[in-house]
């Protein structure tokens, strides 16, 4: 259980928010913590909802046509954040 313990939430990019609501109605699930901090190495802003990280990497104001790619050395063999063209819908 995860009452009354301080919590560390991280993600890699923070966008809409959406993916940190659905985070933490998750934690819930186990429990009432003291606190829950939120860690971001990017975040790119356009949120719809109002969630606030309390520790960001890097700020990255980008367009809506552009996504910001994450990479890490375990997973792709370098460590290393892009900004590319998002792909258009059609």
């Amino acid at each position: 259980a995860i009452d009354e313990k301080n919590i560390v939430l991280i993600d890699d990019v923070l966008y809409t928010g959406r993916t940190v609501r659905a985070a933490l109605d998750a934690l819930m699930d186990f429990g009432r913590p003291a606190r829950i901090y939120l860690a971001v190495l990017v975040d790119r802003g356009h949120r719809e909802l109002p969630i606030k990280p309390d520790f960001v990497g890097k700020n990255i104001p980008t367009s809506i046509g552009e996504e910001v790619k994450v990479k890490f050395s375990e997973v792709d063999d370098e460590d290393a954040v892009y900004l590319v063209e998002a792909p258009q819908n059609e």
